[in-house]
């Protein structure tokens, strides 16, 4: 989730570097601009389910796509891309630690109670 709400600040200021550099019309670039931010910060709240986590990762190839646009979002949106895995590997890993815990407390309780 952090990834994501971080994501809604890359764009935001992403979205300023291409008013200021004049890439498009002013109403384009807010109009695509918002609808990323609002696009991230819903994908965010979608995370409790898988769909969530899908949309997650369209978005990191969008955000690596918008280097078409401004080529530095290249870097910025690899960096986040990596960023998204790691998350999902880690957040996973972390997923199965707290079931197997939970497991052994219920186990503990059972027995010593």
């Amino acid at each position: 989730m952090s990834v994501l709400v971080s994501e809604v600040c890359i764009v935001l200021f992403a979205s300023l570097v291409a008013f200021g550099l004049r890439l498009a019309e002013p109403g384009v670039v807010w109009a695509v601009g918002g609808a990323a931010m609002v696009a991230c910060a819903i994908c965010a709240g979608l995370l409790r389910h898988k769909l969530g986590y899908v949309l997650g990762s369209v978005i990191q190839a969008l955000l690596l796509l918008s280097g078409l646009a401004l080529p530095m979002m290249f870097v910025v949106g690899a960096i986040f891309a990596i960023i998204w895995v790691v998350a999902l590997r880690v957040g996973g890993r972390i997923d199965v630690e707290r079931q197997e815990r939970y497991a052994a407390e219920l186990e503990y309780h059972r027995t010593h109670s």
